[in-house]
């Protein structure tokens, strides 16, 4: 059994969730995509660092990353940072020739994602972006519903991700509020993951036309305080998408809807069929095909199965639920088996800097108040 041996940037809340799903990855699939070795873990905070060497089962633990990058014990580095330290630990793996797992975005530019994705060519080692709503076996299958002919020439795509995890104003201002940090709100944490299942189903946007508000414009400084700080990004954007294929789209996202908890949902809609989808009913995917001439026609429910990529490693038979985190499960799974296997992988630096050219014009657009393309360089084709 081959071994990867893994370095983890960042030991927060990512980073023990990319733990366990390479843990459970190796006792779903088994060991033919290969074993994890937890190599050492590194964070800012020395206490943060030491707690996941112990908790998580790495041999060792640094309080800097260059450590990591640098270590010739070290296959693979797992970037689960801040979004603004993804670019400069990124980099650094890969000119040390290690195979990158990061968390998404991949930067907080296209240009630097782009770079990266150039570099990781070059380099040749794995390179993945931790997209891992794209993993869902339910997109897979609506992938595949599209590219069969299935719902006819594809009329247009709607979907919004909404949650309202920051509708109360008292809650303290975080990095995800600072766009040197974060690079935007809503749009970034939320929105970003819509869009790559969107451009994993439908291929590029074209163009877009968007509008965004910040509308807790500020926050307490600590849990209590009285002192302010400014909100720097959106807490709500609403965008017009031109996709490449010649579809249409209209995709939201907001993190103070209230009442809405992981509300990732779409509709794409053909001229022979319709097919409809809710992370909140994560196992579920809603069909409806106009040939269906019966007199009650309309929108039928297909559980998911053994039949659809990804869910028979968990379960044999149809209809028993799987969970969010089991997403992150399959993508550990692909990125073992192409670091072991050689085997393809959807989301790699390339798809990454897709999604971060994506949304640079849709910053662009609601910057503008008007209409802006989409560079699209390096993507990837899917």
């Amino acid at each position: 059994m081959m071994e990867i041996r893994i370095g983890l940037v960042g030991a927060g809340w990512m980073g023990k969730a990319h733990t366990n799903a390479f843990n459970n990855a190796l006792m779903t699939f088994g060991p033919e995509a290969g074993k994890p070795v937890f190599e050492v873990v590194s964070d800012v905070s020395e206490q943060a660092a030491k707690n996941a060497c112990e908790q998580l089962g790495f041999s060792r633990w640094t309080a800097d990353w260059k450590d990591v990058v640098q270590d010739e014990r070290v296959d693979m580095v797992d970037i689960a940072t801040p979004n603004a330290f993804h670019y400069e630990v990124a980099k650094a793996a890969l000119e040390n020739g290690k195979h990158v797992y990061c968390e998404k975005p991949l930067t907080l530019s296209a240009e630097q994602s782009i770079e990266l994705a150039e570099l990781a060519k070059q380099k040749g080692v794995v390179n993945y972006v931790g997209y891992n709503n794209v993993m869902n076996p339910a997109n897979a299958y609506i992938k595949d519903l599209v590219q069969s002919g299935k719902l006819g020439q594809i009329i247009g795509f709607f979907g919004t991700y909404a949650q309202d995890s920051l509708l109360d104003p008292s809650l303290p201002i975080t990095w995800r509020h600072i766009n040197k940090f974060s690079g935007s709100g809503a749009l970034g944490d939320l929105g970003s993951h819509l869009l790559s299942v969107s451009q994993y189903i439908l291929g590029n946007i074209e163009s877009v036309n968007a509008l965004s508000k910040t509308v807790i414009k500020q926050r307490p400084v600590s849990p209590g305080s009285t002192e302010l700080a400014d909100v720097e990004n959106d807490d709500l954007i609403a965008i017009l998408a031109n996709y490449e294929n010649g579809a249409t789209g209209t995709i939201s996202s907001s993190r103070i809807a209230a009442g809405r908890k992981n509300y990732l949902t779409y509709e794409i809609q053909g001229t022979e069929g319709t097919v409809h989808y809710s992370l909140e009913r994560m196992n579920e995917v809603n069909v409806y095909f106009t040939s269906d001439n019966s007199a009650d026609r309309g929108f039928r429910t297909v559980f998911l199965s053994p039949d659809h990529k990804g869910y028979s490693a968990f379960y044999p038979a149809a209809g028993i639920a799987i969970g969010y985190n089991d997403m992150k499960v399959i993508e550990a799974h692909e990125l073992l088996s192409a670091v072991t296997n050689n085997t393809p992988y959807i989301c790699d630096f390339e798809f990454g800097a897709n999604i971060d050219q994506t949304v640079d014009a849709i910053l662009e657009s609601a910057a503008k108040q008007n209409w802006v393309q989409v560079k699209n360089k390096g993507g990837v084709t899917v």
